[in-house]
């Protein structure tokens, strides 16, 4: 009971959580072609599509990606160097920029030892794990709270496949678990294996099919990916999990149609899937039509999510469908709503281009100086304000 409690204190979907980090793209050595045909790689940078009459261009990350509806993991990655994440100061509330540990990664085993005067709940470095393994209703539970409360990789490794040997490999979780660490130790070849061995049972879950697309997208094989979760769309019809994660893998591949497409058939069977709503919104937004984008972001504000960026998002598509009072309101509230400088100076920002729309230049320049002064290194409000 004890471990289960501790486990759940610290416990993160770990498939949504995981994030590339620099020293995995940089050193990366399991992709199978350095230059791969175009619309196979998700490392490429994507090209936009011939023909568009948009006036409007989707901003992208400075990796090349499209820049997506909502904040998800890798969507903000910045294409850096190594010279960079080492010249890269640290504080205590940063992560290590070298790898993809992060905060939510961190060693929370040391939480429990500041309440605990005797030391930790569980010594793992005594811990029998042939005992342990060998007791179904035990070993389940310490493996989670091994690899969860103590983020100890090696140690959960080790007790999995020791489980995995003492159930003769006949149970699919250990499978699992097993390729879930050895995902996390970036053996990434190990890891598809054991994914593929556990999918070879009959009631295997929805994740197995997420994890190993995952992994063909750690390997820069994305068709290999939509493959996978076609074959889980076949065996779980209508799963909106497995939908939206190839809804993603085709707008980072700059295939908006099959995106667009995809988060629609979300929104059939879920009609509150914000991710789908921003991402339609936003593809119609940047298609010209204004319009429609609004009563996307408007059902995301009935839906109870408030925040700056919905203003603002509000306020442009107000903005270009000739709503100027509206887009005044919604301005207004996104600085109300405003938690950073950076968020502060985009929005004084696009308040700039409003004041250029009505014809009052001296009230743009004054918009673009703010935005300067929230954040000095915003270079659109430097050219649209040189003085």
């Amino acid at each position: 009971m004890k471990m289960r409690c501790l486990t759940e204190q610290v416990y993160v979907d770990d498939l949504e959580a995981d994030e590339e980090g620099i020293a995995e793209s940089l050193m990366d050595d399991n992709s199978i072609a350095q230059v791969a045909r175009p619309g196979t790689s998700l490392k490429a940078m994507p090209t936009a599509r011939p023909m568009q009459t948009s006036q409007s261009v989707r901003p992208v990350t400075q990796s090349g990606r499209p820049l997506t509806g909502v904040l998800r993991p890798g969507t903000q990655g910045r294409l850096g160097t190594m010279e960079n994440a080492l010249k890269t100061p640290r504080t205590a509330k940063t992560a290590r920029p070298m790898t993809s540990s992060s905060g939510r990664f961190v060693r929370m085993g040391t939480t429990s030892m500041l309440t605990q005067p005797d030391g930790p709940f569980i010594n793992l470095g005594r811990l029998n794990i042939g005992k342990y393994a060998a007791i179904p209703t035990l070993a389940k539970p310490l493996f989670e709270y091994i690899y969860f409360q103590e983020n100890n990789i090696r140690v959960a490794l080790e007790l999995a496949a020791k489980a995995t040997e003492i159930n003769q490999f006949k149970d699919w979780w250990w499978k699992v678990q097993l390729g879930k660490c050895y995902y996390k130790l970036g053996m990434i070849r190990d890891a598809e294996k054991q994914f593929r061995s556990a999918l070879k049972h009959i009631e295997v879950p929805v994740e197995v099919y997420l994890w190993l697309g995952k992994v063909y997208e750690r390997l820069d094989q994305p068709l290999a990916a939509l493959d996978v979760y076609s074959d889980g769309l076949n065996k779980y019809p209508g799963e909106t999990f497995l939908i939206t994660y190839a809804a993603r893998i085709h707008e980072t591949m700059n295939e908006m149609e099959e995106c667009t497409k995809l988060y629609k058939d979300v929104l059939t069977y879920d009609a509150i899937n914000i991710e789908a709503i921003a991402s339609i919104a936003m593809n119609h937004f940047y298609n010209d039509q204004p319009e429609i984008a609004l009563r996307y972001y408007r059902r995301i504000l009935q839906m109870g999510t408030c925040n700056s960026q919905i203003y603002n998002n509000l306020g442009l598509s107000c903005y270009l469908s000739q709503q100027f009072d509206m887009a005044i309101t919604c301005f207004e509230r996104a600085l109300m709503f405003a938690d950073s400088d950076d968020v502060t100076a985009d929005i004084w920002y696009n308040i700039g281009h409003l004041a250029i729309g009505s014809g009052d230049k001296q009230l743009a320049s004054q918009c673009f100086r703010l935005a300067l002064v929230s954040n000095n290194d915003h270079s659109e409000a430097y050219i649209l304000n040189p003085q």
